[in-house]
């Protein structure tokens, strides 16, 4: 026979430091810790990346899946993962002064590794 489990209720005592809070402090003192817990994932994410998350940059960039997946293999041969494969693809699309497609067909091709690589000052 299984054992009910009974909570203890204890929000009365686990709201104290809350009650004398109006509803706009409330409000504020939520985001801040909304804030406070993806801190570490916001942090994260901006120095790490991923073959799965690059892909889906490219994708959002108007490149087809196939397209893609050859940029961000690309950018990984070239040892350049670490700025991003949409951002190389940008770079190079400044670089060369054409749309951002262009670009990034010129570097499937690849054309234009070099002078990316120089304008992130990567040595080869």
């Amino acid at each position: 026979m299984k054992k009910s489990l009974t909570r203890i209720d204890d929000f009365t005592a686990r709201r104290e430091h809350l009650a004398s809070m109006t509803e706009l402090e409330l409000k504020q003192y939520f985001w801040d810790l909304a804030e406070r817990c993806v801190q570490p994932m916001v942090a994260l994410a901006s120095t790490h990346t991923s073959p799965a998350i690059e892909r889906s940059v490219l994708l959002r960039m108007g490149f087809s899946s196939i397209e893609a997946k050859t940029l961000v293999d690309k950018t990984i041969q070239y040892q350049l993962m670490g700025k991003g494969a949409g951002h190389v693809v940008f770079r190079l699309s400044r670089i060369k002064k054409v749309s951002i497609r262009e670009a990034g067909l010129q570097l499937i091709k690849d054309e234009g590794w070099e002078d990316v690589r120089q304008s992130f000052e990567v040595r080869s």
